[in-house]
């Protein structure tokens, strides 16, 4: 971006929208010196509890009710959004279903719904589009503006997240609430928009850092989970004026990578983007099978699919995989014969797991993942307790891009070279027309077993 003087719009003295009476009352500045006024580089979007509102959206009487989409309709699955009135009697993501309906008797459940969800999701895109340009697509329900020119001034940033707020309901529905972030960064813009839900918009402009982030823990940052936070608790690090506290090299050191100290000027307000060096280090896909599907020739399908999936995505990220997983869970009794209790899995079954891996050389190719799957499946567990497989993850690991994969002896095969035209032929007839188009016979079972789901990071096209 050019070091020269940006431009500045001098806005009207005018009183504030209530919604922002919060941050005048701590940037009186913003108003009282308009060219003097922070300014932030960035708007976040996101929508508030997308699939159940979408849901509401399109059926009116779900409205001021308790919903929670999930992946099918049984008591073992879990929640994958909830509505804000299902989240004021605690139902969450990830919420086990029996568990949710304990929780919430007049919970109403709803099966998710792949093509609602997308087409939803281009109309909001549609709407932010009509008032500033989208530079990144997050996720199903995020989305990144860099701001330009004029829309900087924090004044002119604040007043521009109220029209994308008012466009999306107006365009996609009422019922489409979203939370709106601004910062001088993308990462910062998306821990303000998760400041303030349902509804709000919150900027964090640099005269507002530290002292806003103090207020948060570890677990509201993008990027520290669970597990994340244990380590960093284990390293003497419990609040944010630790985190905060630590310098850019110790930063690096308790990440064990270059995360840690991007992390560390994020929180600084210092705007830079990931780089081109960054890329997917896997692509997975998962699926909970329901009981009728719990069955190995049938769990063999989903798997096939699964990694059809995942294939497609590899070749469509221009990716090659060094290497391939496969997980399985097994439902078994729920007390083994001496009556000791059987871990329950985060779905509710008691169950086992197991897991394998394969070293690959750097591959795209259909035929050689499907081989390597197939050794995988060949060498799981077997017994009575192995019988009955109620959930199937494949994962392709490793991941290479195009720029950096090393050709082997038989990339210049013409009949390598051929098989790769095919699959791209493949790969684009499926995307147009869905991804039973075109698919191995064994896969064909799985089809109306295993949906196409919509995850949270990625946004299928509308077949």
């Amino acid at each position: 971006m050019s070091s020269a003087p940006i431009p500045v719009e001098i806005l009207p003295a005018e009183p504030w929208p209530a919604e922002l009476t919060h941050f005048a009352e701590s940037a009186p500045e913003a108003r009282q010196q308009p060219l003097a006024a922070p300014h932030v580089n960035w708007l976040f979007v996101d929508l508030n509890s997308y699939f159940a509102s979408v849901e509401q959206q399109v059926r009116p009487e779900l409205r001021g009710k308790p919903v929670a989409v999930v992946p099918m309709m049984a008591d073992t699955t879990v929640c994958i959004a909830a509505s804000y009135e299902a989240k004021e009697f605690g139902v969450r993501t990830g919420t086990v279903v029996a568990e949710a309906k304990r929780m919430c008797p007049d919970l109403v459940l709803v099966e998710a719904r792949h093509d609602i969800y997308v087409e939803y999701h281009h109309r909001v895109v549609e709407a932010v589009e009509s008032c500033v340009p989208v530079t990144a697509v997050c996720s199903i329900d995020e989305m990144a503006c860099r701001l330009m020119g004029r829309e900087r001034p924090l004044r002119a940033a604040l007043d521009l997240g109220l029209r994308v707020k008012t466009a999306i309901r107006l365009h996609a529905g009422e019922m489409l609430r979203s939370s709106v972030g601004l910062a001088t960064n993308r990462y910062l813009a998306k821990v303000a928009s998760d400041m303030e839900k349902p509804d709000g918009i919150v900027a964090l402009p640099l005269d507002l850092l530290p002292d806003a982030l103090r207020q948060l823990t570890l677990r509201d940052l993008p990027g520290i989970g669970a597990r994340t936070e244990k380590r960093l608790n284990a390293q003497g690090l419990n609040t944010m004026d630790d985190l905060l506290a630590l310098d850019c090299e110790r930063a690096g050191q308790l990440w064990g990578s270059v995360w840690g100290e991007r992390l560390w000027h994020w929180l600084r307000g210092e705007d830079f983007e990931m780089g081109e060096t960054e890329h997917l280090k896997s692509i997975s896909h998962s699926h909970v099978l329901a009981p009728e599907m719990r069955t190995a020739e049938k769990a063999w399908a989903v798997a096939h699919k699964l990694l059809h999936k995942a294939a497609m995505r590899l070749r469509q990220h221009k990716l090659w995989a060094s290497g391939i997983g496969l997980a399985i869970g097994f439902a078994v009794p729920r007390s083994d014969s001496n009556n000791v209790p059987t871990p329950v899995s985060r779905f509710g079954v008691p169950a086992k797991g197991w897991k394998s891996e394969i070293r690959l050389s750097e591959c795209q190719d259909n035929g050689l993942l499907i081989a390597a799957l197939r050794r995988m499946w060949e060498s799981r567990p077997s017994g009575q307790e192995y019988d009955h497989p109620y959930f199937i993850g494949v994962s392709l690991n490793g991941l290479v891009p195009d720029r950096l994969h090393s050709l082997n002896l038989f990339d210049a095969l013409e009949g390598e070279q051929s098989r790769a035209r095919l699959l791209e032929a493949m790969d684009e007839l499926n995307s147009k027309y869905g991804m039973s188009t075109l698919a191995p016979a064994s896969m064909l079972t799985a089809f109306k077993a295993a949906p196409t789901r919509i995850a949270f990071h990625s946004i299928p096209d509308l077949f």
